[in-house]
């Protein structure tokens, strides 16, 4: 049995993911500026997040008319709505009581290790053994990377204990819709971005009544440039992160798509030390290292286990 790289399906599904998780990584920093200078809060920002995705890729499919792919089931936009809007509400809620760096270790930490688990359970995926290193690797270098960039060490206390769970819970979520969608496409391969676009709608149906209790429209003191960042926020971190991010699980298994995601929280610390001004430790440093070196390995082995 001799192995052939597969310059298609694979390494399309392995840059689209890889793509997601950069945009993805700019998401926080705009959110972050939401925060402050429109008066919104993380439901309400999530809110005109989805709206705003769903608008952009009915535009963008009226115009472009795409032929790949069939209609997706109910079920599946279901799946997918309310994945999207449990995982992000949880994040938001473990932000608040745990803080972002270790909501964030916690959540992206241990998605790979339950998609992996889920895969193997739900889909039938197995992992090589290198792939099992690199996955190994990734936890490694991502715990490097967000306990190099963090700051006090973290109090235990009962509002961080409730912080994990709802950091456990985003997991779960996030790892739920992740292996879902890759079987439910494996069964019946559908339009990656009438998904996204409908996992948009139902998200939005979903937080409409938490955004309005926390008050989802911008404080007076908000400007055009309130706007323009909800705008950002709505087309690049959403309709086409999310859009290429199910267009890759289409091609590649969800663990490595999982992994490969892990690109999220890198983009995000190149981000502050460019734009913030943050300074580099040697623990980023060495847990970008790892977490890329992580990369490339499930990379190479999900390119190897397209044999024939």
């Amino acid at each position: 049995m001799s192995v052939r790289i597969v310059p298609g399906p694979v390494a399309r599904g392995l840059l689209a993911v890889a793509v997601a998780a950069a945009a993805w990584g700019t998401g926080g920093a705009v959110a972050a500026v939401l925060y402050a200078g429109a008066g919104l809060g993380p439901l309400a920002v999530s809110f005109w997040r989805f709206v705003g995705g769903a608008l952009l890729l009915a535009a963008a499919r009226a115009v472009l008319r795409p032929s790949g792919g069939g209609s997706p089931s109910v079920r599946r936009l279901v799946v997918t709505g309310a994945g999207l809007a449990v995982y992000q509400t949880a994040y938001f809620a473990a932000v608040r009581d745990a803080g972002l760096a270790l909501s964030t270790m916690v959540t992206l930490g241990a998605g790979p290790v339950l998609i992996a688990v889920g895969a193997r359970v739900v889909a039938a995926e197995r992992l090589s053994r290198a792939g099992s290193v690199a996955v190994a690797g990734s936890l490694v270098g991502l715990v490097l990377l967000v306990s190099g960039s963090g700051g006090d060490g973290v109090r235990v206390d009962a509002a961080t204990l409730r912080g994990i769970g709802y950091a456990l819970l985003s997991a779960t979520g996030y790892a739920a819709t992740t292996v879902l969608t890759r079987r439910l496409d494996r069964a019946s391969p559908s339009d990656p971005y009438a998904v996204a676009m409908g996992g948009f709608v139902v998200g939005a149906v979903c937080l409409l009544p938490l955004a309005f209790a926390e008050g989802f429209l911008p404080g007076r003191g908000a400007g055009w440039s309130s706007l323009v960042l909800l705008g950002y926020l709505a087309a690049v971190p959403t309709a086409l992160a999310y859009g290429l991010f199910f267009a890759g699980l289409a091609a590649v298994r969800a663990t490595t798509a999982s992994v490969v995601a892990l690109l999220e929280p890198l983009t995000a610390a190149v981000i502050a030390v460019l734009l913030l001004g943050e300074r580099l430790t040697p623990a980023v440093v060495a847990g970008a290292v790892v977490l890329l070196a992580a990369v490339v390995g499930l990379a190479v082995d999900e390119r190897r286990a397209a044999t024939v």
